[in-house]
């Protein structure tokens, strides 16, 4: 095969000019329609399938006309570019970073605060710092992001957080799903998860995956239950990838069960990392696997630490009132 894009050309059988680097590894030109067979030229412009990047088309119709016998290679090929998404190490967990402090937030949902009046999440430490500023200097409580007034009454705090909602803040609207979902309320529920997720909420993702393998709200379905799980593990949610690896391994796929565990593992996910473990018990994992997702759950959990973190932890441990609104 020829290097980079001065690839060699042939005259084709028609004798339109064939570029050599449009040929895939399965021998299929992509320069030309795959259906009809005509050639990429000035005025004639080949889309690629919808579903995989294997053939071009010139035409609806040609595509069409060809699925009976591209369909077989289309599914294979998409399952395999799905696999690719799938199982590629995401950058950081879905929670993201402190917007203050900017380190990793914990994936222990009691060690950050979410906030009515902006949505945004930030640590806790990040908070108690705040709230000793304003203590010492005899401040008004204020949010320690956007700076509103913090609720002082729960009316002011649902008018704040029905406000977001209004807005259509893809956060605001999964947590008045949450909201939903306590109350027993899961048509409701999952209108809302419903349209956080189309805003790109991973967590609402997860949630409706929930919904799914429960049956709350709608009717009990593994495969949109496992979408929605994916679409949470691949942009880096541990929980939704956990419970990925555990279907697979329900379902024998051994292999595909430790590639979640291992990518979950080193966001510092602990039940991925003690699935790990067992698994290696049953000699399923090799030692030097084991020992490195180890490595990478303490670097990441380490990532989240901080002096200001842990003295804030023992300070809201020791004192029951927490000036924040919801998780």
């Amino acid at each position: 095969k020829a290097k980079g894009s001065r690839g060699k050309s042939l005259i084709g059988f028609f004798g339109a000019a064939v570029n050599m680097s449009e040929v895939d590894d399965n021998g299929l030109d992509k320069s030309c329609c795959a259906s009809c067979g005509i050639a990429e030229l000035d005025d004639i412009e080949l889309k690629a399938c919808a579903d995989c990047d294997l053939v071009k088309y010139c035409s609806i119709d040609c595509e069409q006309e060809d699925q009976s016998q591209h369909k077989k290679a289309c599914k294979k090929r998409a399952a395999e570019l799905r696999d690719e998404l799938l199982f590629k190490q995401p950058e950081s967990s879905h929670r993201g970073d402190c917007p203050i402090c900017c380190l990793p937030l914990p994936l222990d949902k009691q060690k950050s605060n979410m906030a009515a009046c902006c949505s945004k999440l930030v640590c806790n430490g990040c908070i108690y710092a705040n709230q000793k500023r304003e203590y010492e200097g005899r401040l008004g409580y204020k949010c320690v992001f956007c700076r509103k007034a913090v609720p002082t009454t729960d009316q002011e705090y649902d008018k704040q957080r029905m406000n977001r909602v209004e807005a259509n803040d893809p956060v605001a609207l999964r947590q008045e799903g949450i909201e939903q979902d306590k109350k027993g309320n899961y048509i409701s529920a999952f209108e809302y998860y419903t349209k956080s997720a189309g805003l790109g909420d991973l967590e609402a993702h997860f949630r409706l995956a929930g919904l799914y393998n429960n049956g709350l709200g709608v009717e009990k379905d593994r495969e949109k239950e496992i979408h929605h799980l994916e679409e949470a593990a691949i942009d880096g949610h541990p929980d939704a990838r956990y419970n990925l690896g555990c279907i697979e391994e329900d379902d024998y796929n051994i292999v595909r069960a430790l590639k979640h565990w291992v990518i979950a593992a080193t966001h510092g996910d602990d039940d991925s990392m003690k699935a790990l473990m067992s698994a290696f018990k049953g000699g399923e994992v090799r030692k030097d696997v084991l020992a490195a997702a180890l490595r990478a759950h303490k670097t990441a959990v380490d990532a989240t630490k901080s002096t200001q973190r842990d003295t804030a932890e023992i300070y809201f441990r020791l004192n029951a009132e927490f000036v924040g609104n919801f998780n």
